[in-house]
């Protein structure tokens, strides 16, 4: 692996359903708060064993805190202080920032190979811990060198086309019927329409300002089939050949056309609150996580009215990206009880009856483990993820083996803002990215 000397720090993917993710998968904002006033080392903390937690999802940063409470009560000989960084936030940069200034946490949080990587000096073996022993099969292989585990799952998601049902029925479109590109043009054109009798502004909110939903999420679904549906595969590519660039041209500019405008000054939490959660357009590209926005702002649209729908892609219809969005990670670099502390916190946040709990009921997760008890997802979008995962239909999450950078977001997804505003066609849009692609893997 290149930046390794040869060494393969990750092991074959063993499935293609459980290849890692991406940073930003479903940030809809950011918070680099703590949960408590506490911070820094553990030096100079003779009662209490002092734990800083950095993690990059920001949308369970409330009821991580409420479950580091619980934890704390039970274990008072441990002080956690939890900070969530994400959304507009740099959190690669701010985790590295930690490091460099001597305010490492104890753990954190890593999106996979590329990100892993990055951190590799300062990462633990997990592969004694309880819930590297019960991980599903596949998830760890982003993560793992060999018999050594450097990561634990978080949770598994998917991505798609979030779709309103009513609005889908009332315009007379069958959302199960939806298998090609065609299909979904004629359900877009028919859907637009009606537009004025379904309530509707448009029928897409196109987040074009977040350059990950373009430049990683859709990338993905059509960069997947030239890396053979591999993380790793495009973690050691050379470059990049776009075989199913016109694809992604093509589904891009439906979304675009049909998109409440500007897309380009629409970023996530407009998508997912001001627009689909309020019925003011039919769809929108994200995944399950935006469950818990939907529900705060309307919970019996969110539980009764919305469903998922693959992005179509030629010779991988009827299937939807799901993966593994983010890893936790011990700092290697303390004192063993310091090291064993924060294993076993994490063995009770991902396989105790009260995490695992939380994890299906206030997190709203996706399990990544055996032991759960998957009747009780409880969110429709995450119903439907996990059938397709079960199934084995789904693409992976290839964009987490992009060139780090974040190539996917500030070459390529800047690039297709560039093209949406007319600065660059979508030839140079292939070259220019291309280019960067193949200059990060000198």
């Amino acid at each position: 692996m290149k930046g390794m000397k040869g060494k393969k720090f990750y092991s074959k993917v063993v499935s293609a359903l459980l290849a890692s993710s991406v940073l930003l998968a479903g940030c809809s904002s950011s918070d680099e708060g703590g949960s408590t006033a506490n911070s820094g080392s553990n030096a100079g903390s003779a009662d209490k064993i002092k734990i800083d937690i950095v993690q990059g999802k920001v949308e369970i940063k409330d009821q991580l805190e409420a479950l580091v409470e619980k934890y704390e009560e039970e274990n008072p000989d441990v002080d956690i202080n939890l900070t969530a960084v994400g959304g507009g936030s740099d959190y690669v940069g701010t985790l590295k920032a930690k490091f460099s200034s001597g305010d490492a946490p104890e753990i954190f949080s890593v999106a996979g190979p590329s990100e892993a990587e990055q951190f590799k000096e300062h990462l633990a073996d997990l592969s004694d811990t309880k819930s590297a022993e019960l991980a599903l099969e596949g998830s760890l292989a982003g993560v793992s060198e060999g018999d050594k585990v450097y990561g634990l799952p978080f949770n598994q998601e998917g991505y798609g086309f979030i779709y309103n049902k009513e609005a889908f029925e009332k315009a007379g479109v069958n959302a199960e019927e939806i298998r090609s590109y065609e299909d979904l043009q004629k359900a877009v054109e028919k859907i637009d329409s009606q537009k004025e009798e379904l309530g509707l502004e448009a029928v897409f909110a196109l987040a074009a300002k977040e350059t990950w939903v373009t430049g990683n999420h859709l990338s993905n679904v059509f960069l997947a089939p030239e890396f053979n549906n591999d993380v790793l595969e495009a973690y050691n590519a050379d470059t990049i050949a776009f075989e199913k660039g016109e694809e992604f041209k093509r589904m891009l500019e439906l979304q675009n056309d049909y998109s409440v405008q500007p897309s380009l000054s629409l970023d996530y939490s407009q998508q997912v609150e001001e627009y689909f959660s309020l019925e003011r357009v039919a769809m929108i590209q994200q995944g399950n996580w935006v469950y818990p926005s939907v529900q705060a702002m309307d919970e019996d649209f969110a539980q009764n009215k919305i469903g998922i729908l693959p992005i179509p892609v030629e010779g991988l219809e009827g299937k939807i990206p799901v993966g593994i969005p983010n890893y936790w990670a011990v700092n290697v670099n303390n004192d063993e009880e310091v090291v064993q502390a924060s294993k076993d916190f994490l063995d009770w946040l991902n396989t105790s009856e009260t995490g695992k709990e939380t994890v299906l009921s206030e997190f709203k997760f996706i399990p990544a483990y055996e032991g759960y008890d998957t009747s009780k997802i409880s969110d429709p979008l995450s119903k439907q993820i996990y059938e397709y995962a079960s199934e084995g239909n789904t693409i992976s999450w290839v964009f987490q083996g992009y060139p780090v950078g974040p190539w996917g977001g500030d070459v390529l997804g800047a690039n297709v803002q560039k093209y949406l505003s007319g600065e660059m066609t979508w030839e140079e849009l292939e070259n220019k990215s291309r280019s960067k692609w193949e200059e990060a893997r000198k």
